[in-house]
């Protein structure tokens, strides 16, 4: 990268880099992260079959860990709403080539995921020349938190939401006469779309954090749409879980804590502006 970026970059006399020169650099961000995610890709393809088997279509299983620990809880709660009972699913693969091009696409999304660190980090690497060496200091654990806050997304989706999503929808049925026989596609769809939308979805801070820090984002309007954001909460903790207030509350409650942390953050934000 040091050959080629001494021949292809250039600086105008006050020093700033040009726009080709953020180019080329952005392209070589780019490729590093490009390679590091097909390596993660090639590797999960090859074990492929064990991902499957214990990850993705774990949550369809009776004995998922999810259903034994809300069960528990339930116990203690002294409700049985908690002790859910894995619905029965049918599987089926409709296309010829169709598990075989599934092996690609669940390898490459768990490339991504397991890539998304060094991912960040190439993004920081491009951001960090444009920022100033106190706006460095602020931003320097910036990586960190953005996977941090991604993984645990991840995590709280396929423990919490995936399971009470299952179940509820896999057991619903208009009518006996109906089987529910649900396609692999549609299900490596339903389980990806949870992940990863709730990966992004607890990315609130490090958005809020820098809106406030454009100055774009305030406290106060946070404050004064909070009953909004509580409402779409409840909204969508209501469309992803079971038909029962003690299901809804054990999704919205995490979101909303999430949301109030985010206040916090824009506060202190605009704390430091001010002074």
């Amino acid at each position: 990268m040091s050959i080629i970026s001494s021949f292809t970059r250039w600086k105008d006399p006050s020093g700033a880099m040009s726009l080709t020169d953020h180019i080329e650099s952005l392209r070589w961000h780019i490729v590093r992260a490009l390679c590091v995610v097909l390596l993660a890709a090639g590797w999960c393809f090859f074990h492929i079959e064990w991902i499957f088997t214990h990850i993705l279509l774990a949550p369809a299983n009776p004995d998922f860990i999810s259903y034994r620990m809300f069960c528990r809880l339930g116990k203690i709660l002294h409700t049985d709403a908690l002790c859910m009972q894995s619905a029965t699913i049918s599987f089926q693969n409709t296309e010829l080539s169709g598990q075989f091009m599934m092996s690609f696409s669940a390898s490459l999304v768990a490339g991504i995921i397991i890539a998304s660190p060094y991912i960040l980090w190439e993004l920081w690497r491009f951001v960090k020349p444009a920022l100033t060496e106190k706006e460095i200091q602020r931003t320097g654990g910036i990586v960190f938190w953005m996977a941090a806050l991604f993984v645990a997304g991840t995590l709280f989706a396929y423990f919490i939401i995936v399971p009470f999503t299952i179940n509820f929808f896999a057991g619903y049925q208009l009518s006996p006469q109906f089987q529910n026989i649900i396609t692999i596609y549609n299900y490596y769809d339903t389980l990806n779309d949870l992940v990863l939308g709730m990966g992004l979805v607890f990315e609130l801070p490090v958005l809020v954090y820098f809106l406030s820090r454009l100055s774009i984002l305030t406290p106060e309007l946070m404050r004064r749409y909070y009953r909004f954001a509580v409402l779409i909460i409840f909204v969508l903790a209501a469309v992803v879980t079971p038909p029962d207030w003690l299901s809804i509350w054990l999704v919205a409650i995490p979101l909303a804590g999430l949301y109030h942390v985010s206040i916090w953050i824009s506060a202190a934000v605009h704390r430091v502006k001010n002074k």
